[in-house]
């Protein structure tokens, strides 16, 4: 189910779907939900890019799916900052009376992910880092972000997008299927060249949240893609010790899309996952 709300000067768009049953398997309505999974989609892309997770988490679990305000159907808002997006995910809980929540937060939306941990951890049961890092960007990093934005400035989203996609896959999915390079190029061609360069900037101003991953009392996911170009996998492998409880898995064959290179282990490591920490042990 597609639903909307207002969001400071944005129209917010996202996705509800799933089962909305308590642990006791009677039917809760709206007013007394109580948890939910929501799965935080990167740069440069929308909800969309869980389609290959829903079918097998919604039988189970109550799924949010937001537009991050500048994806998808969700307009641009004036404040573009890893603590304003993280506050689009907390509006959304509000309006749909979820206390509690399992956040998944794929690289962009990690760091968002991470910043609503550090606003608001009383709303967490755990959350989960795919293809994602606390760590702030090195200089190196941000200059190349710099680069990107004046790349998008003079050429736009379409362009860009269609230099940038295949470095998010592995090796071999390059080789073995091109076709997911094609797909995803032709899904976001269209995205909004001013939302690309307002994440970018967010990006390179986002706070090290290395003290969450120490501090949170919670359970840490950390998928990580053994042929990961945007966050390497040693560098992802710093940050795993961190947690009091880190669950940590390993895609071989995957880039910086797991979702989407390797589904059938990505789908068993979320729900395996979830289905540990998803009620509230209290």
């Amino acid at each position: 189910m597609d639903k909307s709300l207002t969001y400071h000067t944005s129209t917010l768009y996202y996705q509800v779907e799933g089962n909305h049953a308590n642990p006791s398997g009677s039917q809760a309505p709206p007013a007394t939900r109580r948890n939910a999974v929501v799965l935080l989609h990167g740069f440069a892309e929308d909800g969309a890019i869980w389609d290959a997770q829903i079918p097998q988490l919604k039988e189970q679990y109550l799924l949010i799916i937001p537009h991050l305000p500048g994806s998808g159907k969700s307009s641009l808002d004036n404040d573009t900052s890893m603590e304003s997006l993280a506050e689009a995910v907390k509006i959304i809980l509000d309006t749909e009376a979820i206390e509690k929540c399992i956040l998944i937060g794929h690289s962009m939306g990690g760091y968002i992910t991470l910043a609503f941990a550090e606003k608001y951890p009383g709303r967490l049961l755990a959350f989960g880092l795919f293809h994602s890092t606390a760590f702030t960007d090195t200089e190196e990093k941000k200059e190349a972000r710099r680069k990107g934005i004046e790349f998008i400035r003079r050429n736009g989203s379409a362009a860009f997008i269609k230099q940038s996609t295949p470095n998010l896959f592995s090796e071999t999915s390059r080789k073995d299927h091109p076709e997911w390079i094609d797909g995803f190029i032709e899904q976001y061609a269209r995205f909004n060249p001013d939302a690309l360069i307002r994440y970018y900037e967010a990006m390179i101003n986002r706070s090290d949240r290395t003290h969450i991953l120490r501090q949170f009392p919670g359970p840490i996911l950390f998928i990580m893609g053994a042929q990961d170009s945007i966050i390497p996998l040693a560098s992802g492998l710093q940050q795993c010790y961190m947690p009091s409880l880190s669950y940590i898995h390993i895609l071989e064959k995957a880039g910086h899309m797991g979702m989407k290179e390797d589904i059938r282990r990505s789908n068993q490591f979320l729900q395996d996952f979830i289905h540990n920490h998803y009620y509230d042990p209290e």
